[in-house]
């Protein structure tokens, strides 16, 4: 089967790229064929997905997580197994709702729905199966053991194929920007203890939904990802020497730079990104809140 820059990692198992680099709102997937064919995540885009179907009918669609990166494309596979986690929410069938999940309000959500909209995202449907934590996936000719990972999302999952040792740790994803979670439900300390958890696993190579995978020994990458938390929580403590109320730290956009190509999108993730980050700060004795204004105590 001719798949182009698709890349054997091991027997049955290859790493689709995505589209623009695997950047958002698109994701890299994976592909199992031994048997039936199974892709994880469709966030790769319409041509990858529709390349590999013309040459082997995708059978199965498993779904890590409901972030719109990762369900993106979905529909171009309307007609197949769908498998998404125990933890998925009904509200995927709906974008408004599953805004109103990712955001904290009604309104927030409707403009969530009509960002993610305009590149493609559609509700999914109803699943065919949901799987759980623990859980041996006997698919495409591996064992998918499901490792539930909540911090990011609270359905979030990595993948662990014993056989080949390969590691699929999802959006515990190495990037510049390091660990995001920008959602209500949303937890740094169940995140740092994912990555500590996945991290400990006999794997003999790690691939992540957008970085290329990493053959050998990734404690470098996971560790350099732990200490971004870190990183992080600084660039906040640093922000309150100088007294700010929280919108002046959310203006001052330490996580995106005011990146975010909408921005009033940006102003929701920014908030719940510094909110959680003072939370943590308050809580260590670091940060103290007076008048509406932050200070730093701790040195």
């Amino acid at each position: 089967m001719n798949r182009g820059e698709i890349e054997k990692l091991d027997e049955n198992i290859y790493f689709v790229p995505g589209e623009n680099g695997g950047r958002f709102p698109a994701c890299h997937g994976f592909l199992l064929d031994g048997g039936e064919t199974v892709l994880i995540d469709s966030g790769v885009g319409e041509e990858r997905i529709k390349a590999i179907d013309s040459e082997k009918r995708i059978d199965i669609l498993i779904i890590t997580h409901s972030h719109p990166d990762h369900i993106r494309c979905w529909n171009f596979l309307h007609d197949r197994v769908v498998m998404v986690p125990q933890e998925t929410p009904d509200v995927v069938t709906d974008l408004d709702l599953l805004g109103e999940r990712f955001t904290g309000s009604p309104e927030d959500g409707r403009k969530w729905a009509k960002y993610v909209g305009g590149f493609g995202v559609q509700p999914l449907r109803a699943p065919d199966e949901r799987f759980s934590d623990g859980e041996l996936l006997q698919l495409g000719g591996c064992h998918l053991e499901a490792i539930h990972t909540p911090g990011h999302l609270k359905d979030h999952y990595c993948f662990f194929e014993r056989k080949s040792g390969t590691l699929i740790t999802t959006d515990i994803d190495f990037t510049s920007f390091g660990p995001w979670y920008g959602n209500p439900e949303s937890d740094i300390e169940v995140f740092r203890k994912d990555v500590t958890r996945v991290m400990a696993l006999p794997y003999k190579r790690v691939c992540s939904s957008h970085k290329t995978p990493i053959e050998g020994d990734a404690t470098e990458q996971f560790e350099g990802f732990l200490r971004s938390f870190e990183r992080q929580r600084q660039a906040v403590l640093e922000l309150c020497e100088k007294r700010m109320t929280l919108d002046s730290i959310i203006a001052a956009s330490p996580f995106y730079r005011n990146s975010f190509p909408n921005k009033e999108l940006q102003r929701v993730f920014e908030t719940n990104l510094v909110r959680k980050n003072l939370e943590q700060l308050q809580r260590d004795g670091w940060v103290m809140e007076s008048n509406g204004r932050y200070l730093r105590t701790g040195s």
